[in-house]
């Protein structure tokens, strides 16, 4: 599964159960991003044990887009079953600022820095 256009991607492999973001990530609003929490909410139903999601490339990442994010967090944490990887750079300002929070919603989230 991928989802890729001019200014970013988000692709799943699931061999490994890895969500790739890369590039920049400002779309409008929450409506905007539904191709991508559809692709988020696919890999949920599959139960994986293990998600990681690798934001390691991704330069920006809006309001909305931060808001996607968390709800997917959220719906991991709702599953029980599956442990979250947060593969975050701290050469990137907003994940900096931000990863630490999705701790907050899920305290058995795994943060690993680049």
């Amino acid at each position: 599964m991928e989802i890729k256009t001019e200014d970013y991607s988000v692709g799943y492999e699931s061999a490994t159960a890895t969500v790739n973001f890369q590039g920049l990530l400002r779309l409008p609003g929450i409506p905007d991003y539904e191709p991508i929490i559809q692709l988020l909410n696919d890999v949920i139903e599959q139960e994986p044990p293990k998600i990681i999601m690798n934001l390691q490339e991704l330069k920006f990442l809006n309001s909305s887009g931060m808001s996607a994010l968390s709800r997917f967090v959220i719906g991991v944490r709702k599953k029980k079953t599956i442990q979250l990887v947060v593969k975050g750079s701290q050469g990137i300002s907003w994940q900096n600022k931000s990863l630490d929070n999705w701790q907050r919603l899920m305290p058995a989230l795994t943060l690993e820095w680049e």
